[in-house]
């Protein structure tokens, strides 16, 4: 009798999560119920596993409503109901339309109207739906005469005064109001709840035709799903045979590229693979992921294909990824195996500047003229506990610092709040974690074979693609796999520098031969070293480290560490342990056999995702299966905690069984614990190494371009002045912008680097796009009166390129241009002729008085204030320039002793103790250029903290780990700089 139900994906309206709602009728005894969410989807393949595990008939609509006024009420007979309702839903909210008062002609679902005084005509699907408190205005209404079409209209927004107030607090944020201003007609009445059966009678005496109209509505609608059945779009060619025999004949024809010498054993696990993606049904998912990489191709766009699917050795002959399995040992199980559910998973990276286009021809091929089959995967954002207590504090008219103030305090166990404060903790408690709107999954794109609105309804976010009222895990429940395509700075970084080598060279870079690449002694150098600023996730402080102190110059060497540089590894004190054995191989003998034989290449050391599974496979005696459960549970993914907790029983329990030492079983466990959540596939780990590798030759033998690059594409793990220090290590030539060479982007001209405008902070781009113009069109500026005749700009914006240097081939002073700047342009105001006044012959040049010379100091002031970094070195401006310093390169020579050095900060890591203490590690450069890295252990973070960027004396002991040299600080302070008013 219940058929319009919301739980809290009507955003911002209900407050009943799914399993709330089913727990509640359950609580009623009620046998059906109708989930009609408000404009929304999003709960309903949820709702339908959860009223089934609960023996409850589901039913599903839409409450189809403009802002919050009810228009009618939709529930699908069937799937292709469910299918009508979605269409109109998204082609209404596409649009940008509201919803008429009467609905369409739909031919599989039943509409319910809101109860309006004047009567009009119905079809045989339509209804009109009757509240309890409107039965008295029923019987004086000539709908009265028509029993048979009128249902209950009982909502259920809520189940008690607490969640109503809620509701009321959602309503007013949505609108973005004071409680207080919050109109009536703006929320839902505190009787929308669910009632039991008897006193719906009591409600209803006299009308029971409502209860018995609506149940038969109820048991009139069967939806029946299945939800183990793949979804995705199939019959790529036509048919299923057919589609296989292409996926079969194109990963032959791949492997003979791939392996020149194609052996029985690769043919093997060929035909073995694709037995399994046929028999799983994936075989059109490896198809369409082989076709947007063709189309890559095709572009000269440069990708990552990483997860999972690195596993597969069809994927790496048809080219999605560039990992070897047999090479590395990936077993294919770990992606695809009969006994695993969920959905094989292909991560593929393109250049952030390509995205786009990959994903506009996703929706170009699969979509048709009247049916949509794509759409971007939805994701949900959540009530999290700062921000709603700002929404809170909001609606109820605090001023931003009192709410300001309650966050700071809400933590504090002894924080007595006032009234408002403690109506305000209370209701974000209740609030925290609903989710507050849909928004898009950072990648995801889902195709189906069947058209899209058989599985949800779509909105038109600003990024121009429909989105799916779903999200990932919904998707995967009800077998709609997504293609993940996702966007990074490293592969950007590639194609900028292949095209700028071209440019500057000459040369075209092969980027594909990764082979050679793991052979070549310069990248082995680099690696060794730790040389790697710059390279694609081998370039951060930590890497630099772990690189350096394993001495890493082999393939699979570089595969681990990307592995175990992960949080979980590190914290189980298991990537010490690695390095250790690595470089020690007496220390190896310390590995409990069992384990070492499982792992031998790690030595005994858990440090993939699939180590997890092995471990519990081999270790414990656990199937496949369950080992996978562990594997997902560690990882957040479990579908369910007992589950998980089940199979966690079972693997001390078969641990027992098999005599192992309780001791040994209690730190195996530690070990998967502490790291499964945070690690990588080994195949993952892999696709980041090939990456790595070829950002490394780009970087061992084409440098400069290589670092202009990283540069124009503004993603790396330092600021931008840290690569422009590399350059200039590197042997490059920086220049400061320059009005007659530089570009938008930073340009490289043989060894010479000229910045680019992008980087002047206070450029306005449509100054930018005029001096560019004008300069393509009329040639090279003569001087600064000629740049200001042909562009009209103003004194301010001429000022910051004469400030940081675009006009010193004039020969003339930065003081001087400054002042014939301010003359000519201050002049033009009171001319009428404007430009032409520059342009008449014979102008005469002017006499610029005497000034001072230009001090480095104040060169360097300016290009911190208009760059946000120095481009002459920063240790000029240090005030005293007669503090001893050792030099970076020297530290070797003094291990164990106390030191005093210089340094430049280059970046801050903040961590903690196992006690929860702050500690930091440091990493700087000093006058020469060389790198720095320090400990701050909690004592001197608390006495001496970092005071922002800056040029420090640092004082501390050198040590060293596996040659890896820093410095233990014991004071770390800020020097002063100079001042010009001193």
């Amino acid at each position: 009798m219940f058929i319009n139900c919301h739980s809290y994906y009507s955003f911002k309206y209900g407050t009943l999560s799914i399993e709330s709602l089913v727990a509640e009728a359950k609580s009623r005894k009620l046998d059906a119920l109708a989930l009609t969410d408000i404009n929304s989807v999003a709960g309903v393949f949820p709702f339908i596993r959860e009223a089934q595990q609960k023996g409850i008939h589901p039913v599903i609509g839409i409450d189809f409503r403009n802002g919050v006024k009810q228009q009618y009420i939709g529930l699908a007979k069937n799937q292709e109901g469910f299918h009508e309702l979605n269409r109109h839903l998204s082609h209404r909210r596409t649009k940008g339309l509201g919803f008429e008062d009467k609905a369409p002609a739909f031919q599989h679902s039943f509409i319910v109207y809101p109860f309006r005084e004047k009567v009009f005509p119905l079809r045989e699907n339509e209804f009109v739906g009757i509240h309890p408190y409107q039965l008295n205005r029923l019987v004086k209404s000539p709908w009265y005469r028509y029993k048979d079409k009128l249902v209950l209209l009982q909502s259920v927004s809520f189940s008690s005064k607490l969640e109503f107030n809620a509701h009321r607090l959602l309503r007013a944020v949505d609108k973005n109001t004071l409680l207080s201003k919050l109109e009536p007609e703006e929320q839902g009445d505190i009787s929308d709840q669910f009632y039991s059966y008897a006193d719906m009678v009591a409600r209803c005496e006299g009308h029971s035709y409502l209860l018995y109209n609506s149940q038969r509505l109820l048991e009139a609608c069967q939806f029946s799903f299945y939800f183990q059945a793949v979804k995705n779009k199939r019959d790529i060619l036509g048919s299923d045979w057919e589609d296989f025999d292409y996926l079969r004949q194109e990963a032959f024809k791949g492997a003979i590229n791939r392996y020149p010498n194609l052996t029985p054993e690769i043919s093997k696990r060929l035909e073995k693979e694709l037995e399994l993606i046929q028999q799983k049904g994936f075989v059109s998912y490896f198809l369409i992921n082989y076709d947007i990489i063709k189309f890559a191709h095709q572009r000269n766009f440069y990708h990552v294909g990483r997860g999972s699917g690195a596993n597969s050795i069809v994927a790496y002959c048809l080219g999605i990824t560039d990992v070897d399995p047999i090479e590395l040992d990936l077993y294919f199980e770990r992606f695809i195996n009969l006994y695993r559910e969920n959905p094989p998973d292909f991560d593929i990276d393109f250049s952030w500047t390509d995205r786009d286009e990959v994903v506009k021809y996703i929706f170009d091929k699969y979509n048709k003229e009247d049916q949509e089959h794509v759409a971007l995967l939805g994701s949900y954002s959540t009530f999290k506990s700062n921000s709603m207590l700002r929404e809170l504090g909001k609606v109820f008219g605090l001023p931003k610092t009192e709410i300001e103030s309650l966050i700071y305090h809400a933590e504090k166990p002894d924080y007595i709040p006032d009234q408002y404060g403690k109506l305000i903790l209370r209701y974000s408690q209740v609030l925290h974690g609903m989710p507050s709107h849909l928004t898009i999954h950072a990648c995801g794109i889902l195709i189906s074979h069947k058209p899209i609105h058989y599985y949800t309804a779509t909105e038109m976010p600003p990024k121009g693609f429909p989105l799916a009222h779903i999200d990932m895990h919904t998707a995967e429940d009800i077998g709609l796999h997504k293609f993940d395509i996702l966007s990074q700075r490293g592969l950007g970084h590639i194609k900028s520098s292949l095209e700028l080598i071209y440019q500057n060279q000459g040369v075209q870079v092969d980027i594909r031969q990764v082979e050679q690449f793991k052979k070549d002694p310069k990248i082995k150098e680099l690696l060794r070293t730790g040389h790697t600023i710059g390279a694609f996730y081998v370039e951060s402080p930590a890497m630099r480290m772990l690189l350096a102190k394993m001495k890493a110059d082999e393939y699979l060497e570089l595969v681990a560490a990307s592995s175990i540089i992960r949080p979980g590894v590190a914290r189980s004190g298991m990537m010490r342990e690695y390095i250790l054995r690595h470089v020690d191989p007496e220390r190896r003998k310390q590995a409990h056999p069992v384990m070492m034989d499982i792992m031998p290449e790690t030595y005994g050391i858990m440090v993939y995702q699939e180590d997890v599974i092995k471990v519990a496979h081999y270790f414990a005696e656990l199937s496949l299966s369950e080992a996978d459960i562990l594997r997902r549970g560690m990882s957040g993914k479990s579908r369910s905690k007992d589950e998980f907790q089940r199979v966690k029983d079972q693997f001390f329990l078969n641990c027992e069984k098999l005599g192992r030492d309780p001791k040994i079983t209690a730190e195996v466990w530690h070990q998967i614990e502490s790291f499964a959540g945070y690690s990588f596939a080994k195949g993952h780990s892999a696709s980041f190494a090939v990456e790595s590798y070829q950002s490394l030759y780009l970087k061992a033998y084409f440098p400069l371009e290589f670092m202009v690059g990283v540069i124009n594409n503004f993603g790396g793990f330092y600021h931008t002045e840290f690569y422009i220090h590399e350059l200039r290590m590197n042997g490059a030539d920086i220049q400061p912008p320059h009005i007659n060479e530089s570009d938008y982007l930073t340009n490289i001209k043989g060894k010479t680097v000229y910045l680019g405008f992008i980087h002047l902070k206070y450029l306005e781009k449509t100054s930018v796009e005029k001096i560019l113009g004008e300069r393509r069109a009329n040639g090279l500026f003569m001087g600064l009166s000629d740049f200001i005749a042909r562009v009209d700009i103003s004194l301010e914006q001429a000022l910051i390129l004469i400030r940081i240097g675009c006009f010193r081939f004039t020969g003339k002073s930065k003081q001087e241009l400054l002042w014939e700047a301010h003359f000519i342009l201050n002049k033009r105001k009171v001319v009428a002729t404007g430009n032409e006044l520059f342009r008449q012959a014979g102008f005469r040049e002017l006499q610029v008085p005497e000034l001072e010379d230009a001090d480095l100091r104040q060169e360097i002031v300016d290009q911190i204030d208009i760059l946000e970094f120095p481009l002459d070195s920063p240790f000029h401006l240090v005030k005293d320039q007669t503090v001893p310093s050792i030099k970076a390169r020297d530290l070797k020579q003094y291990l164990g002793k106390q030191v005093q050095i210089i340094g430049y900060l280059v970046t801050i890591k903040y961590t903690r103790t196992v006690k929860g203490d702050v500690m930091n590690f440091g990493t700087f450069i000093d006058r020469e250029g060389d790198w720095i890295d320090t400990v701050h252990f909690p004592p001197v973070v608390k006495k001496h903290p970092f005071k922002g960027r800056g040029i420090y004396l640092i004082k501390g002991k050198v040590t060293q780990e596996f040659d890896f040299y820093s410095i233990e600080v014991d004071s770390c302070e800020r020097m002063a700089y100079w001042n010009a008013a001193d």
